[in-house]
């Protein structure tokens, strides 16, 4: 896949963005001072009337974007992972979640691979907080083309959602005239029944190279694409478990709280299933190039192949 066309999906959520500026004059956009690392300086070129950049005040801006849904606009509200779900929880929860507004919450720069801006930037943890939010739709999309059918899926949703986009540049795998993506559903990419791998968000290239790689060894595994990490898409998930009997889960976030505990909770319930879980251990990240990064802390083809070669 290293000549595959490599877009970050933080660029995907800007030019989504726009096609939906085009088309609804009731989206609105809201940035903390990081419309150039958020990419919605995108929209605010072509809508500089429908941009509001509320300053380094995130917990104000969801409160703003709060405000705006109650008059029947729909905010996107954007900042990085780490100051939507963290710095701002606190309004996410009680002035969007409590009354279940139509608000939109676009966090990029997820994970590890933020890279050089260190642990205080790597949000790992966004996942767990907004799950625990009821009534909160969570997603996490792979490639461009998936991020941009996420946003436009989550404009059409009426609810609140969290949507996390990375930093860093990852190939773009679908095909944008045959991909539908509908929120609560996951997507087998590669078949197989001997381990199930079900990853999300960056982590889906690397578990598609992972699947080439055990295919090539004689083990068949089942790649699943899971953008939506809430609603998780239970019935994909016991499947897999019901015809592969084990399971591995991938994910650039910590694996306390994430789509690991959302599997492992399903199956544990439902399907008693063996589950492996890779993502960032607990620990915090620290600064450094990442792809560096991202080797450094297992999130790699090459850890989910010794996971699953090294499973007795």
């Amino acid at each position: 896949m290293a000549d595959v066309k490599k877009i970050a999906t933080r660029e995907s959520y800007g030019n989504a963005l726009v096609e939906l500026g085009k088309e609804h004059d009731n989206v609105v956009v809201l940035d903390a001072d990081l419309a150039g690392a958020t990419k919605t300086s995108t929209f605010k070129k072509e809508f500089p009337d429908r941009h509001f950049d509320c300053g380094i005040a995130e917990g104000n801006m969801m409160a703003v974007a709060a405000g705006l849904a109650s008059m029947g606009l729909v905010p996107f509200a954007s900042t990085f992972a780490m100051f939507a779900a963290g710095r701002a929880f606190e309004q996410v929860r009680n002035s969007i979640g409590y009354p279940h507004l139509n608000v939109k919450i676009g966090a990029t720069h997820g994970g590890i691979s933020v890279g050089e801006d260190g642990a205080s930037h790597q949000c790992c943890e966004d996942f767990a907080l907004m799950r625990s939010i009821p009534g909160m739709t969570v997603i996490c999309p792979s490639d461009d083309v998936e991020a941009r059918a996420a946003v436009r899926a989550a404009y059409d949703f009426e609810g609140p959602v969290y949507l996390r986009f990375g930093r860093s540049g990852v190939p773009v795998f679908h095909d944008e005239d045959s991909f539908k993506f509908e929120i609560g559903k996951g997507e087998v990419l590669q078949d197989g029944n001997d381990v199930a791998i079900i990853a999300t968000g960056l982590m889906v290239c690397e578990a598609m190279k992972a699947g080439e790689e055990l295919k090539a060894e004689g083990i068949n595994a089942r790649v699943i694409n899971m953008a939506t990490i809430k609603p998780l898409d239970e019935d994909l998930v016991l499947k897999a478990a019901k015809e592969c009997g084990k399971i591995v889960t991938c994910e650039e976030h910590s694996i306390i709280g994430g789509l690991g505990e959302a599997v492992s909770a399903v199956l544990a319930e439902k399907l008693p299933t063996p589950v492996r879980r890779i993502g960032v251990n607990d620990e915090f990240g620290h600064s450094g190039p990442a792809a560096d990064l991202l080797k450094d802390f297992g999130l790699s083809a090459e850890n989910i192949v010794k996971t699953v070669k090294e499973w007795k």
